[in-house]
């Protein structure tokens, strides 16, 4: 059996943001980097299925250079394998390109089973694990929350609306996105990070895999409009109620 997860370097979602020069993105310099957090369940998810199966697995990332760090976190936690496209421009390709780059290296390796996060942190498009799966005609089942494999089949339970959960099977091969809550991600252990320094990672070029024509733009980035604070009413609970009440009448059409 074979096993590709796609994961994606984000900023740390800690650090302080910043719009850049172009005003369509946010400045990437002075930034903490890590994996997307959705991600890590979808790699520990990819290495249970290894242990479990002795299947081979392989961790693809889009992105500059840099995003080898994080990828290295990844082969610490289980991956046999990386394959870095790289590409300096990836946070300025919309979703349908960087799903079609997945789909160009993944088209003709005969994977059973494709991992990726429900969304990314910085994005939260959704879009590129089932556009991916599109591509590559395959089945897809989203944002998953509980896992099993049994044969050439999966069943897995989707998290839906107000705490409803559907339980979903699937022949293989498939594309599951992961959603938080799926698994506890493992610590990467000293001995496993030294290991992951001896492991493969392959370089392609974005280039050579084509990448699809854009079917999004984004014309201007800004930050969220600031808003009047809070109002905090003190005192008896029967003026505070009188108080609450006038204040809907005016502000609102609650009581209109």
């Amino acid at each position: 059996m074979k096993l590709l997860v796609c994961i994606k370097q984000v900023p740390d979602m800690e650090s302080k943001f910043k719009i850049d020069a172009d005003g369509v993105w946010y400045d990437r310099s002075d930034l903490a980097w890590r994996m997307n957090e959705y991600d890590e369940f979808a790699v520990e998810q990819a290495v249970q299925v290894k242990e479990a199966t002795g299947a081979d697995l392989t961790v693809l990332c889009i992105g500059p250079e840099q995003v080898k760090e994080t990828m290295k976190k990844a082969l610490a936690m289980g991956c046999d394998r990386g394959v870095h496209i790289a590409d300096d421009q990836s946070h300025r390709r919309d979703p349908y390109q960087i799903a079609s780059l997945i789909a160009a290296f993944a088209g003709d390796k005969g994977f059973d089973l494709i991992f990726t996060g429900m969304q990314s942190q910085d994005r939260g498009s959704g879009q590129v694990g089932v556009m991916a799966a599109e591509l590559l005609g395959l089945p897809a089942v989203t944002t998953i929350v509980g896992f099993a494999l049994a044969g050439d089949k999966i069943t897995v339970k989707r998290e839906l609306e107000g705490g409803v959960k559907a339980t979903v099977e699937a022949t293989l091969p498939a594309l599951v996105t992961c959603q938080l809550g799926l698994n506890t991600p493992r610590y990467p252990t000293l001995p496993n990070i030294m290991k992951a320094k001896k492991k493969e990672l392959l370089a392609v070029a974005a280039a050579d895999l084509s990448p699809a024509d854009a079917l999004l733009q984004t014309v201007k980035l800004t930050f969220p409009e600031k808003k009047g604070g809070g109002v905090f009413l003190e005192g008896d609970v029967g003026e505070v109620a009188d108080r609450l009440i006038r204040i809907l009448k005016e502000k609102t059409s609650v009581l209109a």
